[in-house]
Order: C-alpha cells, then structure tokens, then sequence
C-alpha cells in the first residue's frame, strides 16, 4: 500500500480534502482523533496530563478542556515539548495499530496537523500540503469555530510556517477559492496520480520521465532534496550517502525533467538485498540495467569493466519522475556522479558547454532515449578525463 500524509495550518481546509479521499475509497487514520482518544476520562494519557499542568485543565466532569490545556501548553516550546513528550507516544501506538489493520488494498491517509514539525514527511510516499492565507485561516476559526481571535493568532504561530511546509510538499493544495473548488482538486489528485501511484507500487510498475530537456527550474533543487530524505527514510543505514545528482543538481542547467538519485551502498550485494524495500517505498528496479559504461582509467588508460556496476530503480509515481543509482562505495561511476556534478556547478564555461551537447543531441534523438544517451557518450569519455584532472588542480590548490 501507498501511505499519504496530509497536513496543513490549523483553518487551512484539510477536512475537506480527508473528506474527498475518504469517498474515493481512503482509509483514513486522523492523528486529531486518535490524540482526543488517548486522552478520554480514564486513561493514561488524560492522567499525564494532569500530573504535567494541573487539575485546572480538567472540565467539571472529568473530561480535558482542551482550551484550557491550550493556554498552558503553547505559550512557549517548554510546555509544548512537555505536551508532545506525553501525547506523541500514544498517539504513534495507536497509529501503528490503526496501520496494522488497514485493508491490504488499501491506500492510507494519515491525517496529521503536526506532519511537519514531527519532520514525519519522509516517511510517507506523498505528503499533500493544504494551504490558506493566515488571515483567511483566521477569519474561519474565529467564525466557523468561535475562536478568539489572539488564541488563532497564537495556534497559528506556534505551528510550521509557510516555507517549512512547502519545503516538504510534493503536492501544495490551494484553498483560496471555495470548498468546491478545493474538493474537485483533491478529487483530481486522487483520480490522477495516488491511484495509479498505488498500482504501480503494487505491479512494481516504473514511470520514466519525458525524453525532452527543460529549463531549469529552481524547484528541482527542492525536489532533489525531498527524495533525498525519503531514500534515507525508505534504505536507512544501509546506505552510506544519498545525493541529489545529474543536470537538475546543477543550477542554470538545462535538463530533462527527472530527478537523479545516487544511493552509495557498500557493494552491489547490499543492492539487491534493497530491491523489495524500495519497491515498496515506491522505487521499483528496472531491470537489466546493471552497470554503467566503463571508461578509462585516466592515469592508466585501461578499462576494468568489473569496477563500473550499479542497480536502477526508478519512482513509482506518475507525478514526479525519478531515477535512482545504487553504486558500490569507491567506485568510478560513483564517484564520478558527484564531480561531474561539482564540475559543472564550479565551471560555467564547462556547464555552458554541456548543455550545448544536450540541446544537439535531444534534436537529434527524436524522443528516443538511447539515441539521446549515446550521442553524448563521445563527449562524456573526455569529460571523464577533464574532471580528473579539475579534481586533481582542486586538490593540489
């Protein structure tokens, strides 16, 4: 199954959106709930509570007054940490009981206010961010809600800003127009990409990105960065780097609109024990890939074809295509990756130049990926030489 995160600022709408996932067939786990469960009259975690910030924060009968927890634990990040240290716990418990029983055809919403601050993003295959202007959140809860004002002021504050959420959203839902408008959004999301996110994941299916170039876009960076951390939280430690490489790591170059992932493990072994794991994190193998084109040693002149292996995998999601390049520690394609990368981000001229080679080779290829490839490789057998030597004058100084 495919697990989705959906957050947003408090007032930001993401009901809504729960709600138009839920009728497209959802199984929803909503974090809000779950935290009210753990804390009814009776448990644990309601008597917690009271130890940590007093009988004061309890109604008449016995149930917790949640404003009156409020103005005690957000006034300033002690007595938020204090809150989370007691809720957080019991909430991922039931969470994980909640996942364990979701229907293996499922795909999962994990509703979760606090997505971002718990840095949660990661974990999930897509995490869909609902935004609204603080002003307009504002003016819901103090009317929908009958919230005072400075108390929505202060809920607001306390939580994730704009720029933290956008850094983590691989999907950002606007909800300045109505809730129509943002129900048929959503509903586009569902039908468009989470479903066939899903089969694929579940078919081991690849989507491959376009064979055309772009411009580049200041957004890939960001991207690169996202799928950097989800690696990391899909391989964990049997990774030794992941890096964002290939044109969209290079700022100012033109690039075919994928992004480029290398995960270094410490040999081709550890590579395949990985390929479950990341087709289940939406990363199936393409198989027979199983190794770069071998190029000559520049100090030497001869080729060890055994050196240049690596693994393929590519993103499930039709949304955002991404390739993934497992290469042992120490080798030369690896290595290569990153200063090729560093070269062409240090060397305008260099980068210039590339991209040149690109746009020549693209209007020849005629959409056809390995024409494209193989028109560059003339030209990338000398780079490999003239970033061995860049590497060797950065090193000498």
């Amino acid at each position: 199954m495919i697990r989705l995160g959906l957050s947003g600022g408090i007032g930001a709408g993401k009901s809504t959106v729960a709600k138009t996932f839920i009728e497209r067939g959802g199984y929803h786990i909503d974090a809000d709930k779950i935290a009210r469960e753990v804390v009814e009259p009776g448990t644990p975690g309601l008597a917690a509570l009271v130890e940590a910030f007093g009988e004061d924060i309890l109604a008449g009968d016995g149930t917790l007054d949640r404003a009156a927890l409020a103005a005690k634990a957000f006034v300033d990040d002690e007595q938020r940490t204090k809150l989370n240290s007691i809720t957080h716990p019991l909430v991922g418990k039931r969470t994980q009981e909640l996942l364990d029983a979701a229907p293996d055809d499922a795909i999962v919403v994990q509703d979760i206010p606090l997505l971002v601050e718990g840095n949660m993003a990661p974990f999930f295959h897509l995490v869909v961010i609902v935004h609204a202007d603080a002003e307009v959140r504002i003016a819901r809860l103090t009317t929908a809600r009958g919230m005072p004002e400075a108390d929505a002021r202060a809920r607001i504050g306390a939580q994730a800003t704009d720029e933290q959420r956008r850094a983590v959203a691989d999907v950002w839902l606007d909800n300045s127009g109505t809730p129509e408008d943002l129900a048929a959004a959503a509903a586009a999301l569902w039908d468009g990409r989470l479903v066939p996110f899903d089969q694929n994941v579940r078919s081991r299916t690849g989507v491959r990105g376009p064979v055309t170039l772009a411009d580049p876009d200041p957004a890939w960076a960001a991207n690169g960065a996202r799928i950097v951390n989800r690696l990391w939280a899909v391989v964990g430690d049997k990774a030794t780097a992941i890096d964002h490489i290939g044109s969209t790591a290079v700022p100012g170059l033109v690039a075919k609109p994928t992004i480029d992932v290398q995960i270094t493990v410490a040999d081709l072994g550890v590579a395949d024990a990985l390929v479950d794991v990341l087709a289940d994190g939406g990363f199936p193998r393409i198989p027979g890939i199983d190794g770069d084109r071998p190029k000559p040693d520049p100090a030497t002149g001869s080729v060890d074809e055994g050196l240049w292996g690596k693994r393929f995998h590519v993103s499930a999601d039709p949304g955002r295509p991404v390739n993934v390049h497992l290469r042992p520690a120490g080798s030369p394609g690896g290595a290569f990756a990153i200063d090729f990368r560093d070269w062409l981000r240090a060397d305008d001229a260099a980068r210039d130049e590339y991209s040149q080679i690109k746009k020549t080779a693209m209007a020849g290829a005629d959409g056809d990926l390995d024409r494209y490839v193989a028109a560059k490789e003339p030209w990338f057998d000398d780079a490999y030489r003239r970033v061995a030597e860049w590497k060797r004058e950065r090193a000498d100084g």
